[in-house]
Protein backbone atom coordinates (compact mmCIF):
# COMPACT_ATOMS: atom_id res chain seq x y z
CA UNK A 1 0.00 0.00 0.00
CA UNK A 2 1.15 3.52 -0.77
CA UNK A 3 -0.27 6.14 1.62
CA UNK A 4 -0.03 9.05 -0.79
CA UNK A 5 -1.51 7.18 -3.77
CA UNK A 6 -4.32 5.64 -1.69
CA UNK A 7 -5.02 8.98 -0.04
CA UNK A 8 -5.04 10.52 -3.51
CA UNK A 9 -7.65 8.01 -4.72
CA UNK A 10 -9.80 8.52 -1.62
CA UNK A 11 -9.40 12.30 -1.81
CA UNK A 12 -10.21 12.41 -5.54
CA UNK A 13 -13.64 10.85 -5.09
CA UNK A 14 -14.19 12.76 -1.86
CA UNK A 15 -13.37 16.01 -3.66
CA UNK A 16 -15.85 15.21 -6.44
CA UNK A 17 -18.47 14.53 -3.78
CA UNK A 18 -17.67 17.80 -2.00
CA UNK A 19 -17.72 19.82 -5.24
CA UNK A 20 -21.11 18.36 -6.07
CA UNK A 21 -22.08 19.06 -2.47
CA UNK A 22 -21.08 22.67 -3.06
CA UNK A 23 -23.28 22.81 -6.18
CA UNK A 24 -26.09 21.27 -4.12
CA UNK A 25 -25.69 23.84 -1.35
CA UNK A 26 -25.43 26.81 -3.69
CA UNK A 27 -28.75 25.75 -5.21
CA UNK A 28 -30.22 25.37 -1.70
CA UNK A 29 -28.91 28.83 -0.82
CA UNK A 30 -30.56 30.26 -3.98
CA UNK A 31 -33.97 28.64 -3.45
CA UNK A 32 -34.15 28.47 0.36
CA UNK A 33 -31.68 31.09 1.61
CA UNK A 34 -31.32 31.11 5.39
CA UNK A 35 -34.98 31.41 6.45
CA UNK A 36 -37.52 29.09 8.11
CA UNK A 37 -37.72 26.58 5.22
CA UNK A 38 -33.92 26.29 5.15
CA UNK A 39 -33.70 25.86 8.93
CA UNK A 40 -36.36 23.11 8.92
CA UNK A 41 -34.71 21.21 6.06
CA UNK A 42 -31.21 21.51 7.54
CA UNK A 43 -32.41 20.01 10.83
CA UNK A 44 -34.06 17.15 8.94
CA UNK A 45 -30.96 16.70 6.79
CA UNK A 46 -28.47 17.19 9.61
CA UNK A 47 -29.61 14.13 11.55
CA UNK A 48 -29.14 11.46 8.85
CA UNK A 49 -26.11 13.29 7.46
CA UNK A 50 -24.50 13.41 10.90
CA UNK A 51 -25.22 9.71 11.26
CA UNK A 52 -23.56 9.15 7.86
CA UNK A 53 -20.48 10.98 9.06
CA UNK A 54 -20.46 9.15 12.39
CA UNK A 55 -20.75 5.72 10.75
CA UNK A 56 -19.08 6.39 7.43
CA UNK A 57 -16.08 8.52 8.28
CA UNK A 58 -13.98 6.14 10.32
CA UNK A 59 -16.03 5.07 13.33
CA UNK A 60 -17.37 1.79 11.94
CA UNK A 61 -13.98 1.07 10.40
CA UNK A 62 -12.32 1.64 13.75
CA UNK A 63 -14.40 -1.03 15.47
CA UNK A 64 -14.78 -3.46 12.57
CA UNK A 65 -11.47 -3.62 10.68
CA UNK A 66 -9.14 -4.74 13.54
CA UNK A 67 -11.58 -7.53 14.50
CA UNK A 68 -12.28 -8.53 10.91
CA UNK A 69 -8.54 -8.60 10.12
CA UNK A 70 -8.00 -11.04 12.98
CA UNK A 71 -10.71 -13.32 11.59
CA UNK A 72 -9.22 -13.13 8.08
CA UNK A 73 -5.92 -14.45 9.43
CA UNK A 74 -7.81 -17.49 10.80
CA UNK A 75 -9.51 -18.07 7.43
CA UNK A 76 -12.18 -16.72 5.08
CA UNK A 77 -14.93 -18.85 6.65
CA UNK A 78 -14.32 -17.33 10.09
CA UNK A 79 -14.29 -13.83 8.58
CA UNK A 80 -17.50 -14.47 6.62
CA UNK A 81 -19.38 -15.83 9.66
CA UNK A 82 -18.21 -12.92 11.81
CA UNK A 83 -19.24 -10.32 9.20
CA UNK A 84 -22.62 -11.98 8.62
CA UNK A 85 -23.50 -11.96 12.32
CA UNK A 86 -22.57 -8.28 12.54
CA UNK A 87 -24.68 -7.52 9.45
CA UNK A 88 -27.81 -9.18 10.83
CA UNK A 89 -27.55 -7.69 14.32
CA UNK A 90 -26.86 -4.23 12.90
CA UNK A 91 -29.88 -4.47 10.57
CA UNK A 92 -32.23 -5.53 13.38
CA UNK A 93 -31.00 -2.78 15.69
CA UNK A 94 -31.37 -0.08 13.03
CA UNK A 95 -34.90 -1.19 12.09
CA UNK A 96 -35.97 -1.02 15.75
CA UNK A 97 -34.29 2.38 16.19
CA UNK A 98 -35.99 3.85 13.11
CA UNK A 99 -39.40 2.50 14.17
CA UNK A 100 -39.11 4.06 17.65
CA UNK A 101 -37.87 7.45 16.43
CA UNK A 102 -40.52 7.63 13.68
CA UNK A 103 -43.19 6.93 16.30
CA UNK A 104 -41.93 9.66 18.63
CA UNK A 105 -40.64 12.12 15.99
CA UNK A 106 -42.16 15.30 17.55
CA UNK A 107 -40.34 14.55 20.79
CA UNK A 108 -37.15 13.76 18.86
CA UNK A 109 -37.22 17.05 16.92
CA UNK A 110 -37.99 19.01 20.10
CA UNK A 111 -34.75 17.58 21.54
CA UNK A 112 -32.51 18.27 18.52
CA UNK A 113 -34.06 21.67 17.74
CA UNK A 114 -35.75 22.94 20.92
CA UNK A 115 -35.71 26.53 19.67
CA UNK A 116 -38.15 25.60 16.90
CA UNK A 117 -41.01 25.11 19.39
CA UNK A 118 -41.50 28.87 19.55
CA UNK A 119 -42.44 28.73 15.86
CA UNK A 120 -45.13 25.99 15.51
CA UNK A 121 -45.16 26.09 11.70
CA UNK A 122 -41.37 25.62 11.43
CA UNK A 123 -41.47 22.91 14.11
CA UNK A 124 -44.19 20.88 12.36
CA UNK A 125 -42.36 21.16 9.04
CA UNK A 126 -39.12 19.94 10.64
CA UNK A 127 -41.01 16.95 12.10
CA UNK A 128 -42.52 16.11 8.71
CA UNK A 129 -39.20 16.36 6.88
CA UNK A 130 -37.24 14.38 9.48
CA UNK A 131 -39.78 11.55 9.25
CA UNK A 132 -39.00 11.34 5.54
CA UNK A 133 -35.19 11.53 5.83
CA UNK A 134 -34.71 9.29 8.88
CA UNK A 135 -34.75 5.92 6.98
CA UNK A 136 -31.54 7.15 5.33
CA UNK A 137 -29.83 6.05 8.54
CA UNK A 138 -30.52 2.38 7.80
CA UNK A 139 -29.16 2.56 4.27
CA UNK A 140 -26.05 4.61 5.06
CA UNK A 141 -25.16 2.48 8.10
CA UNK A 142 -25.28 -0.74 6.09
CA UNK A 143 -23.36 1.03 3.32
CA UNK A 144 -20.68 1.85 5.90
CA UNK A 145 -20.57 -1.82 6.86
CA UNK A 146 -19.88 -2.85 3.25
CA UNK A 147 -17.35 -0.01 2.91
CA UNK A 148 -15.46 -1.34 5.95
CA UNK A 149 -15.19 -4.77 4.31
CA UNK A 150 -13.83 -3.21 1.11
CA UNK A 151 -11.35 -1.12 3.11
CA UNK A 152 -10.16 -4.26 4.92
CA UNK A 153 -8.95 -5.48 1.52
CA UNK A 154 -7.35 -2.07 0.81
CA UNK A 155 -10.08 -1.25 -1.70
CA UNK A 156 -10.95 2.42 -1.15
CA UNK A 157 -12.33 3.69 -4.47
CA UNK A 158 -15.94 2.44 -4.33
CA UNK A 159 -16.38 3.34 -0.67
CA UNK A 160 -15.14 6.89 -1.21
CA UNK A 161 -17.18 7.31 -4.42
CA UNK A 162 -20.51 6.17 -2.93
CA UNK A 163 -21.40 9.50 -1.21
CA UNK A 164 -21.42 11.17 -4.65
CA UNK A 165 -24.81 9.54 -5.27
CA UNK A 166 -26.53 11.63 -2.58
CA UNK A 167 -25.37 14.90 -4.10
CA UNK A 168 -26.40 13.84 -7.62
CA UNK A 169 -29.93 13.02 -6.45
CA UNK A 170 -30.36 16.32 -4.58
CA UNK A 171 -28.92 18.42 -7.42
CA UNK A 172 -31.35 16.84 -9.89
CA UNK A 173 -34.27 17.71 -7.59
CA UNK A 174 -33.00 21.26 -7.00
CA UNK A 175 -32.91 21.91 -10.74
CA UNK A 176 -36.72 21.88 -10.53
CA UNK A 177 -36.70 24.31 -7.60
CA UNK A 178 -38.74 27.04 -9.34
CA UNK A 179 -41.43 24.57 -10.37
CA UNK A 180 -41.68 22.84 -6.98
CA UNK A 181 -41.56 26.09 -4.91
CA UNK A 182 -42.50 25.35 -1.25
CA UNK A 183 -42.81 21.61 -2.02
CA UNK A 184 -39.07 21.60 -2.82
CA UNK A 185 -38.09 20.71 0.76
CA UNK A 186 -40.47 17.72 0.66
CA UNK A 187 -38.94 16.34 -2.54
CA UNK A 188 -35.43 17.00 -1.24
CA UNK A 189 -36.21 14.97 1.87
CA UNK A 190 -37.48 12.03 -0.19
CA UNK A 191 -34.36 12.40 -2.33
CA UNK A 192 -32.15 11.91 0.74
CA UNK A 193 -33.69 8.52 1.59
CA UNK A 194 -33.81 7.34 -2.02
CA UNK A 195 -30.14 8.28 -2.49
CA UNK A 196 -29.23 6.30 0.62
CA UNK A 197 -30.92 3.18 -0.80
CA UNK A 198 -29.14 3.62 -4.15
CA UNK A 199 -25.80 4.08 -2.38
CA UNK A 200 -26.33 0.78 -0.55
CA UNK A 201 -27.07 -1.09 -3.79
CA UNK A 202 -24.00 0.49 -5.40
CA UNK A 203 -21.69 -0.87 -2.68
CA UNK A 204 -23.29 -4.31 -2.68
CA UNK A 205 -22.25 -4.66 -6.33
CA UNK A 206 -18.58 -4.06 -5.42
CA UNK A 207 -18.46 -6.00 -2.15
CA UNK A 208 -20.01 -9.24 -3.44
CA UNK A 209 -16.56 -10.41 -4.56
CA UNK A 210 -15.49 -10.51 -0.90
CA UNK A 211 -18.73 -10.93 1.05
CA UNK A 212 -22.39 -11.77 0.33
CA UNK A 213 -24.70 -11.23 3.31
CA UNK A 214 -26.98 -14.05 4.39
CA UNK A 215 -30.12 -12.93 6.21
CA UNK A 216 -30.59 -14.99 9.37
CA UNK A 217 -33.22 -14.68 12.09
CA UNK A 218 -31.44 -17.11 14.38
CA UNK A 219 -27.77 -16.59 15.08
CA UNK A 220 -25.34 -17.02 17.93
CA UNK A 221 -24.04 -13.96 19.74
CA UNK A 222 -20.45 -14.97 20.50
CA UNK A 223 -17.88 -13.22 22.69
CA UNK A 224 -16.35 -11.76 19.51
CA UNK A 225 -19.68 -10.21 18.52
CA UNK A 226 -20.24 -8.82 22.02
CA UNK A 227 -16.74 -7.37 22.02
CA UNK A 228 -17.34 -5.73 18.65
CA UNK A 229 -20.52 -3.96 19.76
CA UNK A 230 -18.83 -2.96 23.01
CA UNK A 231 -16.22 -1.23 20.84
CA UNK A 232 -18.71 0.23 18.34
CA UNK A 233 -20.48 2.81 20.50
CA UNK A 234 -17.25 4.31 21.93
CA UNK A 235 -15.84 4.28 18.41
CA UNK A 236 -18.83 6.15 16.97
CA UNK A 237 -18.64 8.74 19.71
CA UNK A 238 -14.88 9.30 19.57
CA UNK A 239 -14.50 9.17 15.76
CA UNK A 240 -17.43 11.48 15.28
CA UNK A 241 -16.68 13.90 18.10
CA UNK A 242 -16.40 16.84 15.68
CA UNK A 243 -19.81 15.97 14.21
CA UNK A 244 -21.29 15.50 17.68
CA UNK A 245 -20.00 18.93 18.63
CA UNK A 246 -21.62 20.38 15.50
CA UNK A 247 -24.89 18.60 16.30
CA UNK A 248 -24.82 20.04 19.81
CA UNK A 249 -24.12 23.41 18.23
CA UNK A 250 -27.20 22.98 16.02
CA UNK A 251 -29.35 22.35 19.09
CA UNK A 252 -28.08 25.49 20.82
CA UNK A 253 -28.16 27.58 17.62
CA UNK A 254 -31.85 26.74 17.08
CA UNK A 255 -32.63 29.43 19.67
CA UNK A 256 -31.29 32.15 17.34
CA UNK A 257 -33.00 32.94 14.03
CA UNK A 258 -31.12 31.67 10.93
CA UNK A 259 -28.14 30.55 13.06
CA UNK A 260 -28.65 26.89 12.08
CA UNK A 261 -28.24 27.85 8.43
CA UNK A 262 -25.15 30.01 9.07
CA UNK A 263 -23.43 27.13 10.85
CA UNK A 264 -24.47 24.65 8.16
CA UNK A 265 -22.89 26.63 5.32
CA UNK A 266 -19.69 27.21 7.31
CA UNK A 267 -19.54 23.52 8.24
CA UNK A 268 -19.88 22.51 4.61
CA UNK A 269 -16.75 24.44 3.63
CA UNK A 270 -14.29 23.34 6.29
CA UNK A 271 -15.50 19.74 6.05
CA UNK A 272 -13.92 19.56 2.59
CA UNK A 273 -10.50 20.05 4.13
CA UNK A 274 -11.18 17.75 7.07
CA UNK A 275 -12.26 14.94 4.74
CA UNK A 276 -8.91 15.04 2.94
CA UNK A 277 -6.49 15.96 5.74
CA UNK A 278 -7.93 13.72 8.45
CA UNK A 279 -10.65 11.29 7.45
CA UNK A 280 -8.99 10.08 4.24
CA UNK A 281 -5.61 9.43 5.85
CA UNK A 282 -7.10 7.79 8.95
CA UNK A 283 -9.23 5.49 6.79
CA UNK A 284 -6.32 4.55 4.52
CA UNK A 285 -3.79 3.64 7.22
CA UNK A 286 -6.08 1.70 9.59
CA UNK A 287 -6.07 -1.71 7.79
CA UNK A 288 -2.30 -1.76 7.23
CA UNK A 289 -1.51 -0.38 10.69
CA UNK A 290 -3.74 -3.01 12.31
CA UNK A 291 -1.90 -5.71 10.35
CA UNK A 292 1.54 -4.39 11.37
CA UNK A 293 0.52 -4.26 15.04
CA UNK A 294 -0.71 -7.87 14.97
CA UNK A 295 2.63 -8.88 13.45
CA UNK A 296 4.68 -6.73 15.88
CA UNK A 297 6.46 -4.89 13.03
CA UNK A 298 7.52 -1.93 15.17
CA UNK A 299 9.68 -0.20 12.55
CA UNK A 300 6.84 -0.30 10.02
CA UNK A 301 4.40 0.96 12.65
CA UNK A 302 6.60 3.98 13.46
CA UNK A 303 7.20 4.71 9.77
CA UNK A 304 3.52 4.68 8.76
CA UNK A 305 2.49 6.73 11.81
CA UNK A 306 5.00 9.50 11.20
CA UNK A 307 4.36 9.65 7.47
CA UNK A 308 0.57 9.84 7.95
CA UNK A 309 0.95 12.63 10.51
CA UNK A 310 3.33 14.50 8.21
CA UNK A 311 0.85 14.24 5.33
CA UNK A 312 -2.01 15.43 7.55
CA UNK A 313 -0.06 18.53 8.65
CA UNK A 314 1.01 19.18 5.06
CA UNK A 315 -2.67 19.39 4.06
CA UNK A 316 -4.32 20.93 7.13
CA UNK A 317 -1.96 23.81 8.02
CA UNK A 318 -2.22 25.71 4.69
CA UNK A 319 -5.97 25.00 4.66
CA UNK A 320 -6.36 26.62 8.09
CA UNK A 321 -4.39 29.75 7.12
CA UNK A 322 -6.22 29.99 3.81
CA UNK A 323 -9.68 29.77 5.40
CA UNK A 324 -8.76 32.42 7.95
CA UNK A 325 -7.56 34.88 5.29
CA UNK A 326 -10.40 34.48 2.77
CA UNK A 327 -13.33 33.16 4.82
CA UNK A 328 -15.69 35.94 3.69
CA UNK A 329 -14.60 35.70 0.05
CA UNK A 330 -15.17 31.94 0.05
CA UNK A 331 -18.67 32.14 1.51
CA UNK A 332 -19.61 35.05 -0.74
CA UNK A 333 -18.39 33.36 -3.90
CA UNK A 334 -19.83 29.95 -3.11
CA UNK A 335 -23.18 30.87 -1.58
CA UNK A 336 -23.73 34.61 -2.09
CA UNK A 337 -26.62 34.35 -4.56
CA UNK A 338 -30.39 34.74 -4.54
CA UNK A 339 -31.87 34.67 -1.03
CA UNK A 340 -28.42 34.38 0.56
CA UNK A 341 -27.71 38.07 1.17
CA UNK A 342 -24.63 39.92 2.45
CA UNK A 343 -25.71 39.60 6.08
CA UNK A 344 -25.91 35.82 5.65
CA UNK A 345 -22.48 35.86 3.98
CA UNK A 346 -20.91 37.83 6.82
CA UNK A 347 -22.39 35.64 9.56
CA UNK A 348 -21.48 32.36 7.84
CA UNK A 349 -17.96 33.68 7.11
CA UNK A 350 -17.41 34.54 10.78
CA UNK A 351 -18.51 31.03 11.75
CA UNK A 352 -16.14 29.56 9.14
CA UNK A 353 -13.22 31.60 10.46
CA UNK A 354 -13.62 30.24 13.98
CA UNK A 355 -14.23 26.67 12.76
CA UNK A 356 -11.02 26.87 10.71
CA UNK A 357 -8.92 27.63 13.80
CA UNK A 358 -9.51 24.05 14.87
CA UNK A 359 -8.93 22.40 11.48
CA UNK A 360 -5.46 20.93 12.28
CA UNK A 361 -6.87 19.68 15.59
CA UNK A 362 -9.81 17.96 13.86
CA UNK A 363 -7.33 16.21 11.56
CA UNK A 364 -5.00 15.23 14.41
CA UNK A 365 -7.93 13.69 16.29
CA UNK A 366 -8.64 11.45 13.29
CA UNK A 367 -4.99 10.42 12.98
CA UNK A 368 -4.21 9.93 16.69
CA UNK A 369 -7.47 8.03 17.26
CA UNK A 370 -6.58 5.70 14.39
CA UNK A 371 -3.26 4.90 16.10
CA UNK A 372 -5.25 3.70 19.12
CA UNK A 373 -8.10 2.05 17.16
CA UNK A 374 -5.55 -0.08 15.30
CA UNK A 375 -4.70 -1.64 18.67
CA UNK A 376 -8.34 -2.67 19.11
CA UNK A 377 -8.89 0.01 21.75
CA UNK A 378 -11.86 2.36 21.39
CA UNK A 379 -12.28 3.21 25.09
CA UNK A 380 -9.47 5.76 25.47
CA UNK A 381 -10.55 7.96 22.51
CA UNK A 382 -14.09 7.74 23.90
CA UNK A 383 -13.01 9.09 27.30
CA UNK A 384 -11.15 12.01 25.76
CA UNK A 385 -14.00 12.72 23.34
CA UNK A 386 -16.42 12.82 26.27
CA UNK A 387 -14.25 15.45 27.95
CA UNK A 388 -14.16 17.39 24.68
CA UNK A 389 -17.94 17.31 24.22
CA UNK A 390 -18.56 18.31 27.84
CA UNK A 391 -16.15 21.25 27.48
CA UNK A 392 -17.87 22.28 24.24
CA UNK A 393 -21.32 22.24 25.87
CA UNK A 394 -20.17 24.22 28.92
CA UNK A 395 -18.49 26.94 26.83
CA UNK A 396 -21.36 27.17 24.31
CA UNK A 397 -24.17 27.33 26.87
CA UNK A 398 -22.34 29.69 29.25
CA UNK A 399 -21.40 32.27 26.60
CA UNK A 400 -24.29 31.87 24.12
CA UNK A 401 -26.39 34.70 25.55
CA UNK A 402 -23.50 37.19 25.31
CA UNK A 403 -21.72 36.02 22.13
CA UNK A 404 -24.55 34.43 20.14
CA UNK A 405 -24.12 31.59 17.64
CA UNK A 406 -20.42 32.39 17.04
CA UNK A 407 -19.56 30.84 20.40
CA UNK A 408 -20.41 27.45 18.86
CA UNK A 409 -17.52 27.31 16.34
CA UNK A 410 -15.23 28.89 18.95
CA UNK A 411 -16.13 26.21 21.51
CA UNK A 412 -15.82 23.48 18.87
CA UNK A 413 -12.27 24.57 18.00
CA UNK A 414 -11.17 24.90 21.63
CA UNK A 415 -12.56 21.50 22.62
CA UNK A 416 -10.98 19.88 19.55
CA UNK A 417 -7.52 21.18 20.44
CA UNK A 418 -7.96 19.84 23.99
CA UNK A 419 -9.00 16.45 22.59
CA UNK A 420 -6.02 16.22 20.22
CA UNK A 421 -3.56 17.16 22.99
CA UNK A 422 -5.01 14.54 25.35
CA UNK A 423 -4.74 11.87 22.65
CA UNK A 424 -1.11 12.73 21.96
CA UNK A 425 -0.21 12.73 25.68
CA UNK A 426 -1.72 9.27 26.05
CA UNK A 427 0.07 7.90 22.97
CA UNK A 428 3.37 9.31 24.18
CA UNK A 429 2.91 8.08 27.75
CA UNK A 430 2.32 4.41 26.85
CA UNK A 431 4.88 4.51 24.02
CA UNK A 432 2.40 3.96 21.20
CA UNK A 433 3.82 6.87 19.23
CA UNK A 434 6.90 9.08 19.18
CA UNK A 435 7.77 11.94 16.88
CA UNK A 436 10.72 11.13 14.68
CA UNK A 437 13.38 13.82 14.21
CA UNK A 438 12.53 13.89 10.52
CA UNK A 439 8.86 14.64 11.27
CA UNK A 440 9.81 17.62 13.46
CA UNK A 441 12.12 18.88 10.72
CA UNK A 442 9.37 18.43 8.11
CA UNK A 443 6.88 20.29 10.29
CA UNK A 444 9.17 23.35 10.40
CA UNK A 445 9.45 23.27 6.61
CA UNK A 446 5.67 22.85 6.19
CA UNK A 447 5.05 25.81 8.49
CA UNK A 448 7.54 27.93 6.54
CA UNK A 449 5.85 27.04 3.23
CA UNK A 450 2.44 27.78 4.73
CA UNK A 451 3.49 31.26 5.90
CA UNK A 452 4.89 32.14 2.46
CA UNK A 453 1.71 30.88 0.81
CA UNK A 454 -0.37 33.00 3.20
CA UNK A 455 1.49 36.18 2.23
CA UNK A 456 0.95 35.30 -1.42
CA UNK A 457 -2.75 34.68 -0.83
CA UNK A 458 -3.19 37.97 1.03
CA UNK A 459 -1.52 39.78 -1.88
CA UNK A 460 -3.73 38.03 -4.46
CA UNK A 461 -6.90 38.94 -2.52
CA UNK A 462 -5.99 42.64 -2.77
CA UNK A 463 -5.44 42.28 -6.53
CA UNK A 464 -8.78 40.50 -7.13
CA UNK A 465 -10.82 42.53 -4.62
CA UNK A 466 -13.14 43.97 -7.29
CA UNK A 467 -13.64 40.62 -9.01
CA UNK A 468 -14.48 38.95 -5.68
CA UNK A 469 -17.15 41.52 -4.81
CA UNK A 470 -20.55 40.15 -3.73
CA UNK A 471 -22.32 41.71 -6.72
CA UNK A 472 -19.99 40.13 -9.32
CA UNK A 473 -21.80 37.24 -11.03
CA UNK A 474 -18.49 35.63 -12.05
CA UNK A 475 -16.82 35.87 -8.63
CA UNK A 476 -16.62 32.09 -8.16
CA UNK A 477 -14.31 31.82 -11.19
CA UNK A 478 -11.89 34.29 -9.62
CA UNK A 479 -12.14 32.47 -6.29
CA UNK A 480 -11.02 29.19 -7.86
CA UNK A 481 -8.24 31.05 -9.70
CA UNK A 482 -7.13 32.55 -6.40
CA UNK A 483 -7.10 29.16 -4.68
CA UNK A 484 -5.34 27.49 -7.61
CA UNK A 485 -2.54 30.09 -7.68
CA UNK A 486 -2.06 29.84 -3.92
CA UNK A 487 -1.94 26.05 -4.04
CA UNK A 488 0.54 26.21 -6.91
CA UNK A 489 2.81 28.55 -4.94
CA UNK A 490 2.57 26.27 -1.89
CA UNK A 491 3.39 23.17 -3.95
CA UNK A 492 6.38 24.79 -5.69
CA UNK A 493 7.82 26.09 -2.42
CA UNK A 494 7.25 22.66 -0.86
CA UNK A 495 9.20 20.99 -3.63
CA UNK A 496 12.06 23.51 -3.35
CA UNK A 497 12.30 23.15 0.45
CA UNK A 498 11.60 19.37 0.24
CA UNK A 499 8.61 19.73 2.53
CA UNK A 500 7.11 17.42 -0.08
CA UNK A 501 9.15 15.02 -2.20
CA UNK A 502 7.93 13.43 -5.42
CA UNK A 503 9.82 10.27 -4.47
CA UNK A 504 7.37 9.78 -1.56
CA UNK A 505 4.69 8.87 -4.09
CA UNK A 506 6.54 5.65 -4.92
CA UNK A 507 7.14 4.57 -1.30
CA UNK A 508 5.02 1.61 -0.17
CA UNK A 509 4.07 0.86 3.42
Amino acid sequence: MNIIKSTGTFSFYTLISRVLGYLRDILIAIFLGSGALADAFFVAFRIPNTFRRLFGEGSFNAAFIPSYSKELIKGKTNARNFANNIFNLLTIFLLILIAIVELFMPLFVSIIAPGFKSNPEKFLLAVQLTKITFPFILFVSLASFFSAILNSYNKFAAASAAPIILNIFLILILLFGKILEEKLVIYLSYGVSLAGFTQLIFLIVFVKKYFVPKIQIKFKITKKIKFFFQKLLPSIFSSGVTQINILIGTIIASFQASAVSYLYYADRIYQINLAIAGIAIGTIILPKLSSYIQQNKNKDITRIQNKSLELSLFLSLPAMFGLIIISEEIVSCLFGYGSFDQVSVRNSANALLYFSLGLPAYSLIKIFSTFIFARDNTRIPFYFSSISVLLNVVISVYFFRDVGFLIIPIATSISSWVNSILLYMYLHKINYFKFSFNLIFQFVKILFCTILMSFCLYFLVSIFSEQLNYSNNYKVIYLFLLIFLSMLVYFIISLITKAFKLSDIKIKY
